[in-house]
């Protein structure tokens, strides 16, 4: 089975995941296992140093009993039991007193504690592992000095070891398995943005590369047929023309795209300042005006209000543009574009209408989409007045505008009567002034004869 890049990269991060908590474990295992070694070995050091206390308390009481008592009494140190613990009495020399037999390493042990005060050790052997010991050196009331001795099998210690080191054995493999599935889980979640911006990517590529091949071919395929053979200047002067026509489709695409490409790194940076609306309507609907007379479209501004924004002015325009061209183009000759402005509620408001093919309702959410051009069979109307068609970049250009500038844009059409696209900006920072109501277009000044 084939993975792809994506899933190669999935399964690396997700296994980085795993290693990465397997070292945090590791790591954590091991300081927790000394931790808890250190303080197991110190609360068994702990217990036969109590375990010597209590011996020496019993062999204190068997001297009382034994001078005090008459009869037969019963040993206080033969009665003293402290469960897996084997204790000891030996006297200054070494000799054991109870028992009355005691290994070697004991006795040495007893000589070192009657010489130091007190003394630990720990051997190894065969039959019954490693025994920890503490001696102790005490004096009798009698003056007598006698030695106590605790040992303790370590065995313990490496049951407790065992079993610690088991259950955390299985909470780690638990908790592994957990990491690795959710981390399955959170890269394939965390990568879906980058999955759909690759998939974005190669779609846009495939798309620039299809507009721009037509071009470059048309361009091509003029070059060859007029240098093929001699022709009249009539001829030369047709296919330069149309070579032309093409190289400007090919330019404004480029554009577009370079456009596109700023905008999505950020390198458009919006030089925002205090605009009127209306003045931007007017010069891009008196633009906008010889090309719909061209294609035998008119265009008109039916309400017209002072309104003030805060943004660019160059890109303001240019989403007029789109708008408006976008319109003209899907406007059948007799048909009628028209641009409203005005402020309901404060906010700023522009909506451009046509009376043209309108829109699918399914095709609605893709308008604004890079390359997307609608349904084939309005490949016709997508030509503007010089018979060009658009490479489907427009609409996502005025998106882009109107998300920089806080805008938001919405297209509502109906197959067969029209189109309306409305883009609501945000209040401007500062009071607009008063509004002088709904004005006619001609009767609308541009702004260096605003007093």
């Amino acid at each position: 089975m084939a993975f792809q890049p994506l899933d190669r990269l999935r399964l690396r991060l997700t296994a980085w995941y795993a290693a990465t908590f397997c070292a945090i474990l590791l790591l954590l295992g091991v300081g927790l296992f000394v931790a808890i070694r250190r303080q197991l070995s110190q609360q068994l050091d702990d217990s036969l140093r109590a375990a010597t206390t209590e011996l020496i308390r019993a062999a204190r009481i068997r001297e009382i009993e034994s001078v005090s008592a008459s009869g037969h009494v019963v040993d206080a140190v033969d009665e003293l039991h402290i469960p897996d613990r084997m204790l000891y009495l030996l006297d200054d020399r070494g000799n054991p007193i109870k028992p009355d037999s005691a290994g070697m390493w004991i006795e040495r042990a007893a000589r070192h504690a009657e010489r130091q005060g007190k003394w630990d050790a720990e051997r190894e052997t065969d039959s019954e592992g490693t025994l920890r010991l503490h001696a102790e050196r005490f004096v009798l009331a009698s003056g007598t000095p006698l030695v106590a001795v605790a040992v303790a099998n370590r065995v313990e210690l490496e049951d407790r070891y065992a079993s610690l080191i088991a259950a955390f054995a299985g909470a780690a493999a638990f908790a592994l398995i957990l990491v690795a599935v959710g981390g399955w889980l959170l890269v394939r979640q965390s990568t879906k943005p980058a999955e759909r911006a690759i998939e974005y990517m190669r779609r846009f590529m495939a798309d620039a590369a299809h507009e721009l091949r037509t071009p470059i071919t048309v361009v091509q395929s003029r070059a060859e047929v007029a240098l093929q053979q001699n022709r009249d200047p009539a001829s030369y002067v047709s296919a330069l023309r149309g070579i032309e026509s093409e190289s400007q489709r090919l330019g404004r695409i480029v554009d577009d795209l370079l456009t596109l490409a700023r905008a999505d790194t950020g390198e458009r940076p919006l030089e925002r300042k205090r605009l009127y609306l209306d003045d931007l309507a007017l010069d891009a609907a008196s633009a906008a005006q010889a090309v719909g007379q061209s294609a035998g479209v008119d265009v008109v501004v039916e309400e017209f209000e002072e309104t003030a924004v805060e943004g660019d002015a160059a890109l303001l325009r240019q989403l007029l543009m789109i708008l408006l061209d976008n319109a003209v183009k899907f406007t059948p000759p007799g048909g009628r574009v028209s641009v409203r402005v005005s402020a309901p509620g404060g906010r700023p408001m522009v909506s451009v209408s046509d009376t043209g093919v309108g829109i699918e309702p399914d095709q609605l959410p893709r308008v604004f989409e890079r390359f997307y051009r609608g349904d084939p069979a309005r490949s016709p109307g997508s030509r503007d007045a010089n018979g060009r068609s658009g490479a489907g970049l427009g609409l996502a250009i005025g998106s882009w505008i109107a998300d920089a500038h806080g805008a938001v844009i919405s297209v509502v059409s109906e197959v067969g009567t029209g189109t309306t696209v409305t883009v609501d900006f945000p209040p401007p920072a500062s009071a607009a002034p008063a509004a002088r109501g709904p004005r006619s277009w001609p009767s609308v000044r541009p702004d260096s004869e605003r007093r």
